[in-house]
């Protein structure tokens, strides 16, 4: 191993580039988790509702769930892109990116496992949940926000803390469109002084610390919800 090709990492322009890679990469996990989480609440209750939203919502959680994450990005990014009308493709080009475009791609993959995470959780309260807040007088969108999903929820927990992860995970993906997020930047610095072992050691470090403090947090979070059952 040479140890000389870690002294690049005590320059504080490749500290400043790492730092602002692992920002980006944050940024976009916390964008795209906030929407999948969303999203996912929201294809569940459309997969409950009737036959046809149920097909739908089938029929996208299977796309995400069998087509590989990379593929996702690239079809936003080069396809969906080019068919959007010329001001609005200029438009995102000029404003957004390719940032906007794999918030867009990770959101919906992780939203669609989220989704059957959720699924799981609602199967698991009993039917007379729904049955009493029905003669209570609740509709279906109210029974669902406020008495299914909230305990699907507590029960889906440690599945969703694991979609978190892979969120976070994945978002290193993103820089085979350009995002300038923590993989890119290890990836830019091998090629401009092929410290290779540093530059791919550091995210592997960034990213486990990551990790473990979402781990972390996902256990003090789950602990009300099993202290309440």
């Amino acid at each position: 191993m040479n140890l000389e090709s870690f002294s690049v990492l005590a320059e504080p322009d490749v500290q400043l580039l790492f730092l602002r890679g692992t920002l980006t990469s944050l940024e976009l996990f916390a964008v795209s988790a906030l929407i999948a989480y969303a999203l996912g609440a929201l294809l569940v209750v459309l997969r409950l509702s009737g036959r046809i939203p149920s097909a739908a919502v089938g029929a996208f959680v299977e796309y995400h769930r069998n087509v590989p994450s990379i593929v996702q990005i690239f079809v936003w990014y080069f396809g969906v892109s080019q068919i959007l009308p010329t001001s609005w493709h200029a438009w995102t080009n000029n404003h957004l990116g390719a940032f906007f475009y794999a918030v867009v791609a990770l959101s919906l993959n992780s939203a669609a496992y989220i989704s059957e995470d959720l699924r799981s959780g609602i199967r698991s309260v009993t039917n007379g949940q729904m049955e009493a807040a029905r003669a209570l007088g609740l509709n279906y969108l109210k029974t669902m926000r406020l008495v299914m999903v909230p305990q699907a929820v507590r029960s889906a927990a440690p599945a969703l803390v694991n979609q978190a992860l892979s969120l976070l995970k994945t978002t290193s993906l993103a820089m085979a469109i350009g995002v300038s997020e923590l993989m890119y930047v290890a990836r830019q610095l091998d090629g401009e002084t092929y410290a290779t072992f540093a530059a791919y050691l550091t995210p592997t470090v960034i990213y486990l610390l990551c990790t473990l403090t979402l781990m972390y947090v996902g256990g003090r979070l789950q602990r009300p919800v099993h202290a309440s059952r």
